[in-house]
């Protein structure tokens, strides 16, 4: 019996495979790329910009289909059907990145590692390369790299020291079994969940407590669920865009300049974007009742040692050694020359 699920699910691959290849048969290009960003969004514009340029570069009845809102499934579903494929591109968060290769993990997964938007860049683009290599070792092609703003933690009541979590039912992202299992060690409750599921868990009660970007929190109206906001920057959400191996290759050589050119001018309006998004998202939540709960500097002082206490046990199993040792040592490099860089944007 499991021997022929196995050769049904081979065989379904073979065939979803066959099926990306054929959408090329008759000339035409048929980009599909799938994303949680809303429709509308400044994220969903970039994607339509390098959309354009691929059908621009290919010509003839080229054309795309950007799925937003989650709809193509969570971002371990995307990577999964990019893989058979029935996606041909994804624009993902580290979350669905980890999914092709953990690496990609230390731009995101440790928490209160960095302190500022210039340090994640620095320390993104040192390692740009090598995390490159890895992705391509495993199929896909990195198009585009950029920032979506900085966990917060959104909760029904103010929360002021980690400790404070353990009463509460905290959302973790489905696809992340290592971040649940961490979680639970260390005796909190978290509910996994797809992002899509997070307001109606929080009316229901499912959740209290949830750790998200200012941006989407004010796009899905979760401060109305969860008024409180802690001022700590958790983490920043850092994504790429990845493209197939087979479907990049498949582009003309003029097409990919095109689309790489597309590339640099979405990576510049992201950047331009999200120097003032977070700001601005906060402040009009603020106007709608959200309340902002200050740190003093002893209960900052317990999240960073909070922090610490984890990168041991995330370093060589979320991130592997070498890549968490590489991007420590760029931080000192950086911090180094910077004076000790306060908190930035």
């Amino acid at each position: 019996m499991i021997a022929s699920r196995n050769r049904a699910r081979a065989l379904f691959a073979a065939l979803a495979c066959l099926g990306a290849a054929l959408a090329h048969a008759d000339g035409a290009v048929r980009l599909k790329i799938a994303t949680l960003a809303p429709k509308g969004s400044v994220y969903h514009r970039v994607l339509q910009d390098i959309a354009e340029a691929v059908k621009a570069g290919e010509g003839g009845s080229a054309s795309y289909a950007i799925y937003t809102d989650g709809t193509s499934g969570g971002e371990a579903d995307v990577v999964r059907r990019m893989r058979v494929g029935q996606l041909n591109a994804a624009l993902l968060s580290t979350v669905g990145l980890s999914e092709v290769d953990p690496s990609v993990s230390v731009l995101q997964k440790l928490p209160l590692l960095f302190r500022s938007s210039e340090e994640v860049e620095y320390v993104g683009r040192a390692l740009r390369p090598e995390l490159e290599r890895r992705l391509a070792d495993k199929g896909f092609v990195a198009i585009l790299w950029g920032e979506a703003g900085w966990v917060r933690f959104f909760s029904k009541q103010a929360l002021a020291v980690p400790s404070d979590l353990k009463a509460r039912r905290v959302f973790a992202w489905a696809g992340d079994p290592e971040q649940v299992e961490l979680m639970k060690r260390f005796g909190y409750h978290p509910v996994v969940l797809e992002t899509a599921d997070v307001v109606p868990s929080l009316e229901t009660g499912l959740i209290d407590t949830v750790p998200l970007t200012p941006i989407f929190a004010l796009a899905t109206q979760v401060d109305g669920l969860a008024p409180h906001m802690i001022d700590l920057r958790w983490a920043p959400i850092t994504g790429a865009l990845l493209m197939t191996r087979s479907s990049w290759d498949a582009l003309h050589p003029a097409t990919q300049a095109a689309v790489r050119q597309a590339a640099e001018r979405g990576s510049a309006v992201l950047a331009a974007y999200q120097e003032r998004a977070d700001a601005e998202a906060i402040a009009a939540m603020q106007k709608r009742g959200l309340t902002v709960d200050r740190l003093s500097p002893a209960q900052e002082a317990e999240w960073q040692a909070f922090a610490q206490q984890l990168y041991p046990l995330l370093r060589g199993h979320t991130v592997p050694a070498e890549t968490f040792d590489a991007a420590v040592q760029l931080l000192a490099e950086y911090r180094a020359r910077s004076g000790g860089a306060a908190r930035g944007r």
